[in-house]
């Protein structure tokens, strides 16, 4: 069977002399592997970065091969705006390993596909990293592993939540969290209102929560290790933002 969809490129390795296998982030069909037997000809070479959005046809001869992928055609060249910013195109590929570990082959999920194409059409550090926060955030409701922010866990009450339980997952509002505060993580206000332009502090702390949960959920559980460049993710924060995270 042929598909014909369209996809950013989160991966590419190079097999034999002009051959790569690529994986794509697609609109249809979520994360895509296939293999590219001209892709390093002089036409398609430089087609395959990170980021790029290409239309692509695919096709199996059966459901347990690996697609190839052809009539390839660029409609987005997002990797040519992060090759003049060192940090921004270092900031892309330390996310990257995190969406190819998270995202599961043929399975659609329009809201992170949205969300990763918000990341890379971002203009900026800070504006990359509040929509990465967002993506991990999706990710977590995407693995079953969704939080439970519509009100507090004691009281119920709507007003007022202020803190994230890590043993739970459920709301707190301030009154009831703030003798334990130092053990609670920030509620996520800025994700839940879908505002765009949080403060560097918000974005730090959303970042360590879902990356708690992520970890303890996830990888711990499935016996994978969180990918290094993860980890790392803190080192983009420059010590202004993590002045003002940490003053928060």
């Amino acid at each position: 069977m042929i598909v014909k969809d369209e996809g950013y490129v989160l991966n590419a390795c190079k097999y034999g002399e002009k051959a790569l296998i690529v994986t794509l982030f697609s609109l249809n069909y979520g994360k895509i592997t296939g293999f590219v037997s001209d892709a390093l000809s002089k036409k398609n070479r430089g087609l395959f970065q990170v980021g790029n959005k290409l239309f692509f046809e695919a096709s199996a001869r059966l459901e347990e091969n690996m697609r190839r992928l052809f009539r390839l055609e660029l409609i987005e060249p997002n990797a040519v705006l992060m090759m003049n910013d060192f940090k921004r195109l270092e900031l892309v590929t330390s996310i990257v390993p995190m969406m190819l570990r998270i995202l599961n082959e043929n399975e659609e999920t329009y809201l992170l596909y949205e969300t990763a194409g918000k990341i890379f059409h971002a203009k900026n550090i800070k504006e990359m990293l509040t929509q990465y926060a967002f993506f991990e955030f999706y990710a977590l409701e995407y693995l079953g592993l969704g939080l439970s922010l519509e009100c507090c866990a004691v009281t119920g009450q709507t007003d007022g939540l202020a803190y994230v339980s890590p043993k739970t997952g459920k709301a707190v509002c301030r009154e009831v969290g703030a003798p334990y505060h130092d053990r609670l993580f920030s509620y996520p206000h800025f994700v839940v209102d879908k505002n765009d332009t949080p403060s560097y502090a918000e974005i730090f702390n959303v970042l360590k929560m879902t990356e708690f949960f992520l970890y303890e959920n996830f990888f711990k559980f499935h016996n994978l290790v969180l990918p290094e460049s993860r980890a790392n993710l803190w080192r983009f924060f420059d010590d202004e933002a993590l002045t003002e995270a940490e003053a928060a």
